[in-house]
C-alpha cells in the first residue's frame, strides 16, 4: 500500500516546492518594480504617453561609471542633477533658444539642434540632453523621442 502512496506524497511535495519557489521570485520581482518606479517620481518627465521622453530612460546607463556612493540616489542615475554645471557639447549657439517653446522654433533654430543631435555619439546623448534641461532649452517632439530611442537601445545592449 506505501509504494501506492509514497510517490503521491513526493509528488504533492515537490509541487508546493515549485509554488513556494515561484512565489518568492514573483514577490522579488514586484518589490524590484516598485523601488524602480518610486524612484521616478522625482523625475522632471513624466510619462503621459508611450511617446514622452522619460528621465529614468536618459538616465546613463555606461557599465563603467560606477556610483560615488556619496549620495542617497545616484546623480549619475539621473539626467538633472541638483549640483550639476552645464557641459558644453560644442554646441553653445543653442543657448539663443534658451526659454522659447520648442513649437515656436523657426526652421533656422530647428536646424541648428538637429544639426547638434546628428553629430552626437550615442554615449554623449544622455548628457547633452542634461546639458539642454540646465540650460533651459525645449527640445523639439522628434528630436527628444530619437533621443529616447538611443538611450533605451544602449541600455538594452
Amino acid at each position: 500500500m506505501w509504494s501506492n502512496i509514497l510517490p503521491l506524497i513526493l509528488f504533492v511535495c515537490l509541487g508546493i516546492v515549485v509554488l513556494v519557489v515561484f512565489e518568492v521570485r514573483a514577490r522579488k520581482q514586484q518589490q524590484s518594480n516598485s523601488e524602480q518606479s518610486t524612484g521616478a517620481a522625482d523625475l522632471p518627465y513624466t510619462v503621459n504617453s508611450a511617446n514622452d521622453l522619460q528621465q529614468s530612460d536618459l538616465s546613463s546607463s555606461d557599465p563603467d561609471e560606477g556610483c560615488c556612493g556619496e549620495h542617497l540616489v545616484c546623480e549619475r542615475e539621473t539626467l538633472l542633477q541638483t549640483n550639476a554645471k552645464v557641459e558644453y557639447y560644442d554646441d553653445e549657439e543653442l543657448d539663443t533658444l534658451s526659454g522659447i517653446s520648442a513649437e515656436e522654433y523657426t526652421q533656422e533654430q530647428y536646424q541648428m539642434i538637429r544639426e547638434v543631435f546628428d553629430t552626437l555619439q550615442a554615449k554623449d546623448v544622455p548628457g547633452w540632453v542634461r546639458s539642454i534641461q540646465l540650460r533651459n532649452i525645449q527640445l523639439p517632439l522628434d528630436i527628444r523621442e530619437e533621443a529616447l530611442l538611443i538611450v533605451v537601445e544602449r541600455r538594452k545592449a
